[in-house]
């Protein structure tokens, strides 16, 4: 007989598009589903235990005896991971749980929110050229974000953001919305940079290094050429006459350098194509690309020019190597003066393996960035300016997922994260389309009734219990929100 006290459907009001989810469904959103006419929230609360005493989320070979208390040694932090949304603006966020922190009343004010601001700034450790500064950057043929300027050793990225998540066409959003949350979610995500004429392909995953046209990187640069230079002549003199760093950037030539000149190196009559800056720095010396120092040569003497004859001798002996020491080769000059080929003697060889030595591996990092407003602040006050306030004059802490947050200076919460600092699954999404992330506000009991939270809806940690929680270790890397070194009331007196 049907059970007409309950609806065979129910309207799930987590976020805007407000689903309506038949029974043993889940949401659009696969967050929320209709569990016997009862909306219930998919994903375990994860907790953060300082402690070693651990027990395993459910499913996970939990213990039988488990009484579901979490609070099983060990200081607990309720992260917003699998927490639920506010929505709309005026309801309590989902968790505003309290504890004492080494004699101070503490509470955490915890929510998963809809962050239809925000996208992610990806830093990828490589020398080769991936695409033009503000070159577009597609996913399944889709624009997403584009190339930011260049940090040392390191191309940028900027995807994501309210433009393409709401400002394209409906394509345009979902895929956007689609990259964002795999790769905050430590998943891989090839992309393609650039035009037909210079597209590159990308396999972009945190944590992990680049793949770059089918061919995985192995190591960021040690510097430019010029710093090359600098950095490791003693392991070139007695062994060669000239040095040649090639850089897409800046290469270094030994012999003209500040360095070389201390070091009484004498000129060769070496001459570079390029655009000479200072001397034995030049620029662009060749096109960009995935060749000797992220140039798109494969024969570094392309970059050479004739030796001067006044200068020059027949014999000597030249070394060129990249800045990641993955490629280097050895020349010396005939009679007329034209580099040849030989085999690269023990030393130089060994220098060039010294400069790979010292470059770091290459890597993907992604930053989560998003805006907190709406939902988020209302959730923990009613008067959400206050909220903002506290922030910039560190009485409240800001982390997601239990990673510190940096809180970028100007208006508003606008946050930026490591998505390797947060727990495992910590985002989701919701149709709109719009990231799902978990942010947390800590801050002494005392201050937060003075901004006017919702004390009411406060509970003690020892109070929440959950039928399914996922409780992690505490990362050190991420940071402990509930440290009282964060908060600028611990340097002045009560």
């Amino acid at each position: 007989m049907k059970d007409v006290g309950k609806p065979e459907k129910i309207r799930c009001d987590a976020c805007p598009v407000m689903c309506y989810i038949a029974d043993g469904n889940s949401g659009a959103c696969d967050r929320y589903a209709n569990h016997k006419g009862t909306l219930v929230r998919l994903d375990p609360l994860t907790i953060i235990q300082s402690g070693q005493d651990l027990v395993p989320f459910m499913g996970e070979g939990a213990q039988a005896d488990w009484d579901g208390d979490i609070i099983k040694g060990g200081r607990q932090f309720v992260t917003a991971v699998g927490a639920g949304t506010t929505y709309p603006d005026y309801k309590p966020a989902p968790f505003i749980a309290s504890q004492e922190v080494d004699g101070v009343d503490m509470v955490t004010v915890v929510t998963e929110g809809i962050f239809s601001y925000c996208g992610v700034k990806v830093k990828i450790d490589t020398d080769r050229h991936i695409g033009h500064e503000r070159d577009v950057v597609r996913v399944d043929g889709e624009p997403i974000g584009h190339v930011m300027t260049s940090e040392y050793g390191s191309k940028m990225l900027s995807l994501g953001g309210v433009e393409h998540l709401t400002g394209g066409s409906k394509k345009e959003g979902r895929v956007t919305c689609d990259a964002l949350l795999r790769l905050c979610n430590r998943e891989a995500v090839t992309m393609t940079i650039g035009e037909a004429d210079h597209s590159t392909e990308v396999v972009v995953e945190a944590g992990k290094p680049p793949i770059i046209n089918g061919v995985t990187e192995n190591l960021m640069r040690v510097g430019c050429g010029s710093a090359t230079i600098g950095m490791f002549p003693k392991q070139w003199i007695g062994h060669v006459d000239d040095v040649v760093v090639v850089d897409d950037h800046i290469t270094g030539v030994l012999s003209e350098h500040e360095t070389g000149k201390q070091l009484d190196v004498p000129p060769t009559g070496i001459k570079i194509k390029g655009r000479r800056s200072t001397p034995g720095r030049y620029f662009q010396v060749a096109e960009p690309g995935t060749g000797w120092g992220g140039t798109d040569i494969e024969d570094p003497l392309a970059i050479l020019g004739p030796f001067n004859s006044k200068v020059a001798w027949e014999g000597l002996r030249l070394f060129m190597v990249s800045t990641t020491g993955e490629q280097f080769a050895y020349y010396e000059l005939n009679a007329d003066l034209v580099p040849e080929p030989r085999d690269v003697p023990k030393p130089l060889a060994l220098s060039a393996h010294l400069i790979a030595e010292n470059c770091e591996p290459s890597v993907c990092s992604v930053l989560f960035m998003g805006g907190a407003g709406g939902s988020l602040r209302a959730g923990v006050t009613e008067n959400p300016v206050r909220l903002t306030k506290s922030v910039k004059d560190a009485l409240t802490h800001v982390s997601c997922g239990g990673a510190n947050a940096y809180v970028w200076p100007g208006g508003g919460i606008t946050v930026m994260v490591d998505v390797l600092d947060m727990p495992t699954n910590s985002f989701g999404y919701v149709p709109t389309p719009a990231l799902v992330a978990p942010i947390e506000f800590t801050l002494r009991v005392s201050d937060y009734a003075a901004l006017g939270g919702h004390v009411n809806s406060m509970r003690r940690v020892s109070d929440i219990n959950a039928t399914e929680t996922r409780r992690v270790p505490q990362n050190p890397k991420a940071g402990d929100p509930m440290d009282l070194g964060n908060y600028r009331w611990k340097a002045q007196p009560e």
